[in-house]
Formats: structure tokens, C-alpha cells, sequence
């Protein structure tokens, strides 16, 4: 998160606008943190896009599209692969922005697929909040049993892999502690 993902979709699907192309826009019907139909970035910046509730729902909407935009694809179903690729195959140039990876540090739903059958792939990269190296940690402030929990700086923090680590040790012996002093 904070990495400018958004932006960067955003920045790219203008270019197409600039070159007379046929551009739309698509995000999770669940993304309705700045907007419920807008593509928003934490910025505030903002592009037309048309809300789906699954990826099988772009395909039956963007056939006179000549570039596809998808934004927080790590919320679709794993059909969002194979979706992709049938635009792909028909001529559509994709560009998809998502996590690849979880609040956890594990791989985040279909996107390391979609890395995997890309032709390009930019990796972003925020700014560690706490040392300000690079950060490809999302580290969740908020304790929350969901693996998804739409948020942003209030429940969310980029790390970079020493912070990130030092905090989920920092973490572990406080657990540790607490449930030493709930059992005396």
C-alpha cells in the first residue's frame, strides 16, 4: 500500500485517453473506501470506472475496449487470470495495479499469477514509515481477524523488511507476555 499503484494505473490509462483509445475501467464492487464507482487514489486523484462484483464481469463489458484498466485485482476470485489473458488474446492491452502481498508478508490472492503470465510487470514500492528505506510491507495496525480489511493510514503502515520484521518480533514477545501474565 502507498506505493503509488494507483497512480501509476492512472498515469497509464491517461496516456491511452491521450492516444484516442478506447479506455475502461473496472474495480471490486468491495472497494468502496473513497467511492463506490471511482477508481480513488490515496491522493485523492480520481478516473471513471465501472464497479464488478467479479472479474468474469469485465469480460461481458469491455469488448470495444482497447485497453483494459483493473485496479485492486487482488480482490477478484483466481478467474481474474484467465480473464486478463482472454482480453489479452483478443487484442486488449491490460493494466492491472493490486498487492502481491498480504498484511502477513504472504502472497496476496491472483496477483503472483498475474505477475507470473504478464508481459511487464512494475513492482512499486512505498516508503518505510518508520526509517524511510523502501518498504514492501503493508503492516497492519489494527488488530483484525479478516485477511481483508480495506484501510488506509489508520489501519495500514508501509514497512520496509528490517522494520517490518523487527515489528512482528516486537509483536510476538508482547503476546508472549501477555498470555505469561494471563496464566499467573
Amino acid at each position: 500500500m502507498f506505493s503509488g499503484k494507483t497512480e501509476e494505473l492512472m498515469r497509464r490509462l491517461r496516456r491511452a485517453v491521450l492516444a484516442k483509445q478506447r479506455v475502461e475501467v473496472y474495480k471490486p464492487a468491495v472497494d468502496v473506501r473513497y467511492s463506490e464507482t471511482d477508481v480513488v487514489s490515496h491522493d485523492a486523484n480520481s478516473v471513471n470506472s465501472i464497479a464488478v462484483e467479479n472479474a468474469n464481469n469485465i469480460l461481458l463489458l469491455a469488448a470495444e475496449a482497447d485497453v483494459v484498466g483493473i485496479d485492486e485485482a487482488q480482490f477478484f476470485g483466481p478467474e481474474v487470470v484467465d480473464v486478463c489473458q482472454k482480453l489479452a488474446a483478443m487484442g486488449v492491452r491490460v493494466i492491472v495495479a493490486g498487492l502481491d502481498m498480504d498484511y502477513l508478508g504472504k502472497p496476496f490472492g491472483s496477483i503472483p499469477q498475474l505477475m507470473a503470465v504478464a508481459e511487464h510487470v512494475s513492482k512499486m514500492h512505498a516508503i518505510c514509515s518508520r526509517c524511510g528505506n523502501l518498504a514492501q510491507y503493508s503492516h497492519r495496525l489494527v488488530s483484525v481477524g479478516n485477511l481483508v480489511l480495506l484501510g488506509s493510514t489508520e489501519q495500514y503502515e508501509p514497512l520496509c523488511r528490517t522494520c517490518y520484521l523487527a515489528t512482528k518480533d516486537a509483536e510476538s514477545t508482547m503476546k508472549i507476555d501477555s498470555e505469561k501474565s494471563v496464566a499467573e
